[in-house]
């Protein structure tokens, strides 16, 4: 049940009762049936505790957001002798999205079932193909796949150079020397001993200070196929890290892709680009590197947006404690979690996948949380918050629908996307040894709205760190695109502006990764737009 509040929290919230869009659970009607299982009935070790993440894509390239998520597996000397997995197969599952609100599993034929220890996955086209490849990030040796344009893909692994054998967790796909191809980061945790056991009885396993870190990788793509790990050279080598997820984004506005990785239990790195190849760690000094007390916390995932709509992104962090909301004030950050009016609700739980979506389409981030213990198999309940316009939040959970007041679970990554292209937001959880569960937003869509689909030419191709501004009247927005990011997970590569009353977009412009400023102007609103990027500067209709 969820958990009792102070009155003064809940009476705000009452206020939007029947007014707000209600999230549903369709994963049965939807044809989902896959469960998690980390290869134990019973949860021993920080290893099974971690996982797992999924991700949106559109992998057949047919306009339908498709669905990805990861499993785990019975490992040998690590899960209990007696495990009801042992001699199971278990694998990674894709389902195509059929275009009706159902969706078909095509793992086998797609030959995308990987049968490692999953973690985490990370999607986007490092070929320049026009097709998204994934990666998938395991307790192990990873597996990149590569989309063969016919419904296929092929394991590439050993060919690309990136097979990395350490415990890796979450990671992105940047383009962070803008040469026109995706690079890859992979966040490594730590160096698991499932022989170690000392710990405090109640916590049943050992935590994360209790191994030695790992340190993570950044791959350059060279452009053929293959990828050179750069991380020494390019100054993000720590081998003390401990990372759980990571995500980059252009934190200074600067024109390149800044990389934040959320550290477990100690402080994190956020890497800003200094455009020559290299990045320096300036999360402390930028305000970034620790809680609001100034105490190492564990950070599980970061999320970039414009919560506040100042021209500049922010950073939410969700975490074992309050979770930490970095309000960018201009190059440098200030912790916002209990101004904002989030960190009461926060401290009840352990928040794991945490994003700023506009579930409601009126041009301001709202804040989506999956939620559940770490050290036992305990549910806890999703939170979501309203953007109230001012720099604060809402909880308004209660309002939202039977899956945030009757449903619980183990939450870990989720992914967003508008899966029925609807114009709203919807929700893929993926959870701790449980069922996936799929959220269709209805009513969001009330309100007008954008979707933006980014095709780069001199960029990369999927656009990743175009920065777009959507003006609408007196509603100004910022966007960029990502790929990765949150908890070890993908969301849609498109870009979603809510408009709330608004019935078209004044003008729409894109700062792609080369350089090029393309304009377009008097934009209708509610459609999903494809826009290619251009060989010079253009402004126009």
């Amino acid at each position: 049940m969820r958990k009792i509040l102070a009155f003064w929290l809940i009476v705000p919230a009452l206020a939007y009762a029947g007014s707000l869009p209600v999230f549903v659970n369709v994963t049965e009607e939807a044809g989902i049936d896959f469960r998690h299982t980390f290869g134990d009935e019973h949860m021993s070790s920080i290893l099974e505790s971690t996982g797992p993440g999924c991700a949106f894509l559109d992998y057949d390239q047919d306009g339908y957001l498709d669905i990805y998520a990861v499993n785990g597996r019975y490992l040998e000397g690590i899960s209990d002798p007696d495990s009801p997995y042992r001699g199971q197969r278990l694998t990674n599952v894709l389902y195509r999205n059929n275009g009706d609100g159902t969706f078909t599993d095509v793992t086998e034929e797609a030959g995308v079932g990987d049968t490692g220890y999953g973690m985490g996955v990370v999607v986007g086209d490092y070929n320049n193909d026009g097709y998204p490849d994934i990666y998938v990030t395991n307790y192990g040796p990873n597996v990149l796949y590569r989309n063969n344009g016919d419904g296929t893909f092929t394991d590439v692994t050993e060919e690309a150079g990136v097979g990395s054998p350490l415990w890796s967790v979450g990671g992105c796909f940047l383009d962070y020397d803008n040469d026109g191809d995706l690079d890859l980061y992979v966040g490594n945790y730590l160096e698991f001993d499932p022989d170690f056991k000392v710990c405090f009885s109640a916590e049943v396993f050992p935590g994360p200070l209790s191994y030695a870190g790992q340190p993570d990788v950044l791959y350059r793509n060279n452009g053929d196929g293959t990828f050179t790990d750069v991380t020494r050279e390019a100054g993000v080598y720590n081998p003390e890290g401990r990372a759980m997820s990571v995500g980059a984004g252009d934190f200074d506005g600067d024109g390149d892709l800044d990389i934040f990785v959320c550290n477990d239990a100690m402080e994190n790195y956020l890497y800003r680009n200094n455009g020559d190849g290299t990045f320096t760690d300036v999360a402390l000094e930028v305000g970034a590197a620790m809680g609001e007390f100034g105490e190492a916390v564990s950070s599980m995932s970061p999320d970039f947006a414009d919560y506040d709509n100042d021209g500049d992104l922010d950073i939410f962090v969700p975490d074992m404690g309050y979770s930490c909301l970095y309000r960018n004030m201009g190059g440098y950050f200030e912790e916002y979690t209990a101004p904002a009016g989030v960190a009461a609700m926060l401290g009840q739980y352990i928040s794991w996948a945490g994003y700023f979506i506009d579930y409601d389409n009126d041009g301001w981030k709202d804040l989506f949380i999956t939620n559940g213990d770490a050290h036992h198999l305990y549910p806890e309940e999703d939170i979501l918050f309203r953007n109230n316009h001012d720099g604060t939040f809402t909880d308004v959970a209660l309002q939202s629908g039977d899956y945030f007041t009757k449903e619980e679970y183990i939450g870990r990554g989720s992914a967003f996307g508008d899966y029925d292209n609807d114009g709203d937001i919807d929700i893929y959880v993926a959870n701790l040894d449980g069922p996936g569960v799929l959220l269709r937003n209805d009513g969001g869509n009330r309100n007008f709205w954008l979707m933006l689909k980014l095709v780069g030419v001199k960029s990369n191709r999927d656009a990743v760190g175009a920065w777009v501004t959507v003006r609408a009247g007196d509603l100004v927005q910022v966007g960029q695109v990502r790929a990765g990011g949150g908890y070890l997970s993908s969301s849609d590569i498109r870009l979603h502006f809510g408009l709330g009353d608004r019935p078209k977009v004044d003008e729409v412009e894109i700062r792609w990764p080369s350089g090029i400023v393309q304009k377009l102007k008097e934009v209708a609103a509610n459609q999903i737009l494809t826009i290619t990027e251009p060989a010079e500067v253009t402004e126009g209709r």
